[in-house]
């Protein structure tokens, strides 16, 4: 039987053509095919300055150093989200104080981050997470009113956009990813956009060893994206609309396939979102969920997940919540009820496969596999 996996990057002979160039040039290091990346990014985001990393959290990591984090200050970030988000915090020295999320979205609830701004806060960096902006009109009224930063985590976020505007274009900065699971891959890779010429020119330094010109004027990094991967990711942005209407096709076949499933809530997408679904991540809820009843739904949400695995279709949880992870348990001694909704999305979310060259066929599988399942199990 043919596995169906949570997701598979989209490429070709086009790609395989890509990478031979600076095979054959024998320039592999940063270049001029990373420069056409960049540039092709800009022009696809809207983004004034685009500057390649080595990862999405290399990319957050220069964005904090940028935006001069320093030791004993805190940070806002959702308590639901990839551990990176709250890790670049944590590098600076600094405090990363986590936000509950808005179960209906999966994003962090813009009604509860004003009550966690403190005398020692300096920033936000909110997550568009799998594909869906965060709510950024209050983010930025509240960064205003309190004179904060803005860099947003847009790992997930290639092709979605907030008000008629793709993300990343909100705050100071903006930061992507290109792991496979992510719109286009580099393999690994990220990339931070921003409008500030001063900021691009930083962020340009920082990811080269602080070199500005002849001299070290930074403690900088070597971040630096190599002009295989900026080959093979300038390959993947002429068909970046492709890819993206693809999966936006199958995420609605999804959504009028699965519409009558009660106890899965489907993805949200308010009023002038436009949802790139990185990840399609539904809610299993076969009742309201509440710290009460959590982990006993959660051992329900493990045997679907396990009874799919068994016809080939591979499932995931959405992502974590890192407050409950060791680390951060340990140094800040939270408990699951301090952000009860990202501790339900971390034990009740599932990540149903989607990927754009995934046909009608295995879609209908996965379809089967969900309305087949007995409750009572």
């Amino acid at each position: 039987m043919k596995n169906i996996p949570i997701t598979k990057p989209f490429l070709g002979k086009e790609e395989i053509r890509s990478v031979k160039l600076p095979l054959k040039s024998g320039w592999l290091v940063q270049g001029s095919l990373v420069k056409t990346f960049e540039e092709k990014f800009s022009g696809f985001t809207n983004s004034p300055f685009s500057i390649a990393t080595t990862s999405c959290t290399t990319a957050l990591h220069i964005a904090v150093v940028a935006m001069c984090l320093n030791k004993e200050d805190e940070v806002i970030v959702p308590s639901f989200t990839w551990i990176t988000t709250p890790n670049v915090v944590e590098y600076m020295g600094a405090k990363p104080v986590f936000c509950d999320i808005d179960l209906s979205t999966f994003n962090i609830d813009v009604n509860l981050i004003e009550s966690l701004i403190t005398s020692r806060t300096v920033g936000i960096i909110p997550v568009h997470l799998f594909g869906l902006c965060a709510d950024m009109n209050p983010i930025l009224e509240l960064a205003k009113k309190h004179n904060l930063w803005v860099i947003e985590d847009a790992a997930c976020a290639l092709g979605s956009y907030y008000h008629g505007k793709h993300a990343g274009n909100f705050g100071a900065m903006g930061c992507f990813s290109f792991h496979p699971r992510k719109l286009i891959t580099t393999g690994e890779g990220g990339m931070v956009t921003t409008s500030n010429v001063d900021i691009d020119k930083l962020c340009r330094v920082l990811r080269d060893h602080g070199a500005d010109g002849t001299d070290f004027t930074h403690l900088g990094f070597n971040y630096r994206m190599t002009d295989i991967q900026g080959s093979l990711g300038s390959s993947q942005m002429d068909k970046a609309n492709i890819i993206l209407s693809n999966r936006v096709q199958k995420a609605n076949f999804y959504n009028e396939a699965l519409k009558e499933i009660e106890w899965l809530k489907l993805p949200s997408v308010p009023d002038e979102y436009v949802h790139s679904y990185q990840s399609y991540v539904c809610l299993f809820r076969p009742e309201d969920p509440s710290m009460e009843n959590v982990n006993s739904l959660n051992d329900k949400r493990n045997k679907l997940m396990e009874r799919l695995k068994e016809k080939g279709i591979s499932t995931r949880s959405g992502t974590i919540s890192p407050s409950i992870q060791q680390f951060y348990k340990n140094k800040y001694k939270y408990q699951p009820e301090d952000f009860p909704n990202s501790y339900i999305a971390d034990r009740l979310s599932i990540t149903l496969p989607l990927y754009a060259q995934m046909t009608e066929k295995d879609q209908s599988r996965v379809i089967r596999g969900l309305k087949k399942w007995n409750m009572k199990k």
